[in-house]
C-alpha cells in the first residue's frame, strides 16, 4: 500500500449503555509520522487506540489501517503491521526481561535463530542488555515499560501504538523510550501514542490531536496549534477563599479571555498578562480572595487546552 495516510478515521463513535466515550471522531495518520492524542484521563484516547487495535468494536464511522478496512474480516492482516504497547505493563514478573522476549518470540512464530538475534537487538534497543537475565520483579515502572515496548516490536510493526508511555516512569526511562520512539520513527515505523503529559506531546509529535471528552478539538503541529492561541498568556493563581462572584469580575477586565477555577487553583488566559497583573491581584484581594501563589506563562500546549476547552488540562 502506497497511500499517503497509513490510519484514516472517519466518524468514529463508540457509546457503552448510553454513555458516548467516543463521538465522531476523524483524523488521518501519515505514513511515517509520529501523532499524539493528547487528552485528560477519561478523554476516550484508550477507546480509539483500542479500536484501532481491533479490540473493541466501534459503534458507527470507518477506521482503515494500510488500506483495511477493521470491519471487514482484515484483523489479522492489521494485526501483523501493528505493535501494542498498552498502560498497564503486560509481561510475566517472574522471567527475566530476556525470558519473557524469548516466550513472546515464540508465539510470533520466530525461529531459534531469529528469535535469538531479535532478542539481542531489541534488549540492546531499550538499554536493559547488562539486566537482561534479571527477573522483572526487581525491575522499575520504567524499565519494565521498556521491555514492554520490546516485546511490540518482535514482529517488526509499520505501525507503533503506545497508550500513555511515559506514565509513572523515572526521569532516566523516559528519556530512554523518548530516544527508542525516536529511532525507530526514523527507520520508517509510523507511532501513534496517547498521552495527558505535555512534555510528551511537545517532545516527540509531528502533530498533535487534542481530545476532550469524546471528541477531536484540534489537529495540527504544535506551532500550528500555539499560533490559535495568539498572544495570550496564562496567569495561574493558588488561593483561598475564592468567592463565588470572583472569576466573573475576573471576566470583566479587559484583555482577559477565559477564566477556569479547579478548587483552589484558578487559571485566566489573557492577552498582556504582566501588565494586567496588577489589576488581577487587586480583583483578588478585594474580592477576598487569599493568593497563595501567582505564575505567568507564556503561551503551551495548556494554554491551548484552556483556549479550546475552557478548562484546565486534567490530569
Amino acid at each position: 500500500m502506497n497511500d499517503e495516510n497509513i490510519i484514516r478515521v472517519k466518524k468514529l463513535v463508540k457509546r457503552y449503555n448510553g454513555f458516548t466515550a467516543v463521538d465522531g471522531v476523524s483524523f488521518d495518520i501519515r505514513r511515517g509520522e509520529i501523532l499524539g492524542l493528547l487528552g485528560p484521563n477519561g478523554a476516550g484516547k484508550s477507546t480509539i487506540i483500542s479500536i484501532l487495535c481491533c479490540i473493541l468494536k466501534p459503534t458507527s464511522g470507518r477506521v482503515t489501517i494500510n488500506g483495511f478496512d477493521i470491519e471487514k474480516k482484515k484483523k489479522n492482516e492489521i494485526k501483523k503491521i501493528i505493535g501494542v504497547v498498552p498502560q498497564e505493563i503486560s509481561l510475566y514478573h517472574t522471567l527475566s526481561a530476556r525470558e519473557n522476549l524469548t516466550f513472546y518470540a515464540k508465539i510470533y512464530g520466530l525461529s531459534d535463530k531469529a528469535l535469538k538475534e531479535k532478542t539481542e537487538f531489541l534488549l540492546d534497543m531499550v538499554g536493559l542488555t547488562d539486566r537482561g537475565d534479571d527477573m522483572l520483579e526487581g525491575y522499575s515502572g520504567g524499565m519494565k515499560r521498556r521491555i514492554n515496548i520490546a516485546v511490540a516490536l518482535l514482529h517488526d510493526p509499520e505501525i507503533l501504538i503506545l497508550d500513555e508511555p511515559s506514565t509513572g516512569v523515572d526521569p532516566q526511562s523516559r528519556k530512554r523510550i523518548y530516544d527508542t520512539i525516536r529511532k525507530l520513527n526514523q527507520n520508517g515505523v509510523t507511532v501513534l501514542l496517547t498521552t495527558h503529559q505535555m512534555e510528551d506531546a511537545e517532545d516527540l509529535c509531528d502533530r498533535i490531536a487534542i481530545v476532550d471528552k469524546g471528541k477531536l478539538i484540534a489537529l495540527d503541529t504544535l506551532q500550528g496549534l500555539l499560533d490559535m492561541v495568539g498572544q495570550s498568556d496564562i496567569i495561574h493563581v493558588m488561593t483561598k477563599g475564592i468567592q463565588p462572584d470572583t472569576a466573573e469580575s475576573i471576566r470583566q477586565i479587559d484583555t482577559v479571555e477565559k477564566v477556569s477555577v479547579d478548587g483552589g487553583n484558578m487559571a485566566i488566559q489573557l492577552v498582556h498578562g504582566r501588565e494586567m497583573l496588577a489589576g488581577i491581584i487587586d480583583t483578588l484581594t478585594s474580592s477576598g480572595t487569599r493568593v497563595e501563589s501567582i505564575q505567568i506563562k507564556e503561551p503551551d500546549l495548556e494554554t491551548l487546552f484552556l483556549h479550546l476547552t475552557g478548562t484546565a488540562l486534567r490530569k
